[in-house]
C-alpha cells in the first residue's frame, strides 16, 4: 500500500483535531483511498504542551525548514493562520513540489493569486476546504457536483463568534457587549475580537466563495464590510416586531458584468431557512441556473469539524496520488486563464430595501419632517412606528423602506440627522427577503 507522509505546521485547536483524526480514522482512511496517510512532522513554536492527542512516532520542530525541505513529505498542512510567516511557509513547500491543504481564509483572500501561480507553476495542488464554513463541504460542491451551474447569489453566515452574540440578543435581549464577554469566557471569540464582530473574518471567507462562484479575481479592499457592533438590543426587538431577524450576511450577487459583494447586518425573514441558524453554525445559500436555491448548513469552527474538513482535502489529493494525477481541477475551479475580473459594484449603487431608526425628541411635525426629507430623495416609506416617550422626552423612531438606491438613503440620513430634533445619529439596516 502506497504510504503519503505529512507535515503539519501550526499544532493548537485545529491541528490537535487533525492528528485525533488521523490517529483515530486511520484504517478507515486506507480503505477509502487505498493510501496509508501517515504525519512525520509537526512544526511549532510551542512543542510541549500536552494536546492531549497521541503524537507517538511523530517528530516535533520548532523549524519549520525540516517539513518544507523534507524530501520525504509530499503534502503541507498549513493550519498557522494569519498573513505571515503563512505566506512564506506555503510558497516555500510548493517550490519544494510538496502539495498545500489550508484552512487559512486571511492568507488565501490576501496572497492566494501569488500562491495559485505558484502552485501552478510547481505542478503541485492547493485545497483550502476548511477556509470557509468549517466542516461544511460547500467549496468542493461548487467546484464539483454544481460546476455546471452559472451562479447567480451565494449569501453566507459563515462567522459562529458573530452568529452566536446575535443569536444571543436575538433569544435572551441581551446586550452586546454583555454577550460578547460571555462569548470571549466561552471560547467562542477572541480576546482581541475585532476580526470577527468588525466582519473582517467573514470579508476574507466572502473573497473566496466569489471566486469560486463567478470565477473571478477579488481585492479584498473592495468588499464593502461593516460589522455588528452598531446593532442593539432596541434593534433586534424592532426586527422581531416586523418578522425579521438580524445575521451578518455575507452577500455576493451577480449582476450582469458586475458583482455585489458586502459584509453586513441584514434583516431577513423569520421563515427563511438562514434565519433558523443559531449560535457557532454555519450556513451558505447558492442559487444556480439549473439547480435552483441550495443550502449547505453545519459546524462552521471547531476542533473535529475542521479537522475533517481538512483532511477531506488529504484524502482527495491522495487518490489522485494513486491515480498518478495532479491537479485535477485548478484551485478556484475554473482553468487558470479563465479567471476573470469582474468589476464590484460600489455599494452607494445597490438597490435594497431598509430598516431605519432615528431618536427623536417627541415634538408636533416630526414624522413629517423625516418623511419629507425621505420622500424629496424618493425614498417610499413602506411602515412607520413611534414607540412611547421615555423619560428623557425622545423617542425611537422606525421606519421600513420600499426598495431604494443606498447612496439616496445615505444622502437622506444625513440632512435628517442634522435636524435639531434628532439627538443621536440614525441607524440603518439592510433587508434581503427576495432570495429567489
Amino acid at each position: 500500500m502506497k504510504e503519503i507522509k505529512i507535515g503539519l505546521l501550526g499544532f493548537g485547536t485545529i491541528g490537535a483535531g487533525v492528528v485525533k483524526l488521523l490517529h483515530e480514522n486511520r484504517s478507515l482512511i486506507a480503505e477509502k483511498t487505498g493510501a496509508l496517510i501517515s504525519l512525520k512532522s509537526i512544526a511549532d513554536l510551542d512543542i510541549t504542551t500536552d494536546r492531549g492527542v497521541n503524537v507517538e512516532g511523530i517528530a516535533l520542530t520548532r523549524n519549520a525548514d525540516e517539513i518544507l525541505t523534507d524530501p520525504e513529505i509530499s503534502v503541507v498542512i498549513e493550519l498557522i493562520g494569519g498573513y505571515e510567516p503563512a505566506r512564506s511557509f506555503a510558497l516555500k513547500a510548493i517550490a519544494h513540489g510538496k502539495h498545500l491543504v489550508t484552512a487559512n481564509k486571511a492568507l488565501l483572500a490576501v496572497h492566494g493569486e501569488e500562491i495559485y501561480a505558484a502552485a501552478k507553476a510547481n505542478g503541485v495542488e492547493v485545497l483550502f476546504e476548511a477556509a470557509v464554513g468549517g466542516g461544511i463541504p460547500v467549496l468542493s460542491a461548487i467546484k464539483g457536483n454544481m460546476a455546471a451551474n452559472r451562479f447567480s447569489t451565494v449569501l453566507g453566515i459563515v462567522n459562529g463568534t458573530c452568529n452566536y452574540i446575535l443569536t444571543r440578543m436575538t433569544q435572551e435581549g441581551a446586550d452586546f457587549t454583555e454577550v460578547l464577554k460571555s462569548a470571549q469566557a466561552l471560547g467562542y471569540a477572541e480576546a482581541d475580537p475585532t476580526f470577527d464582530i468588525e466582519g473582517v473574518d467573514t470579508a476574507h471567507k466572502l473573497c473566496l466563495l466569489l471566486s469560486l462562484c463567478f470565477g473571478t479575481k477579488v481585492d479584498l479592499k473592495d468588499i464593502y464590510c461593516e460589522g455588528i457592533t452598531s446593532v442593539s438590543s432596541e434593534d433586534v426587538d424592532f426586527a422581531k416586531s416586523f418578522g425579521y431577524r438580524i445575521k451578518l450576511l455575507a452577500i455576493g450577487k451577480r449582476d450582469g458584468d458586475r458583482i455585489e459583494a458586502r459584509v453586513h447586518p441584514t434583516m431577513i425573514p423569520t421563515d427563511y431557512p438562514l434565519a433558523d441558524v443559531h449560535g457557532v453554525f454555519n450556513a451558505i445559500r447558492l442559487t444556480g441556473d439549473f439547480l435552483g436555491p441550495v443550502m449547505f448548513y453545519g459546524r462552521g469552527a471547531g476542533m473535529d469539524a475542521t479537522a475533517s474538513a481538512v483532511i477531506g482535502d488529504v484524502v482527495d489529493l491522495a487518490r489522485n496520488l494513486g491515480a498518478g494525477i495532479s491537479r485535477r481541477c485548478a484551485p478556484l475551479g475554473y482553468l487558470d486563464e479563465k479567471v476573470g475580473a469582474l468589476a464590484i459594484k460600489p455599494i452607494g449603487e445597490i438597490v435594497s430595501k431598509y430598516y431605519i431608526r432615528f431618536q427623536a425628541l417627541d415634538r408636533p411635525g416630526v414624522l413629517a419632517r423625516i418623511a419629507g426629507a425621505l420622500g424629496a430623495s424618493g425614498i417610499s416609506i413602506a411602515s412607520m412606528v413611534q414607540s412611547a416617550r421615555s423619560a428623557s422626552e425622545t423617542v425611537p423612531i422606525v421606519i421600513m423602506t420600499h426598495e431604494a438606491r443606498e447612496s439616496d438613503v445615505r444622502r437622506a440620513l444625513s440632512e435628517i440627522d442634522a435636524f435639531e430634533v434628532i439627538r443621536d445619529k440614525s441607524n440603518f439596516i439592510r433587508i434581503e427577503d427576495n432570495l429567489e
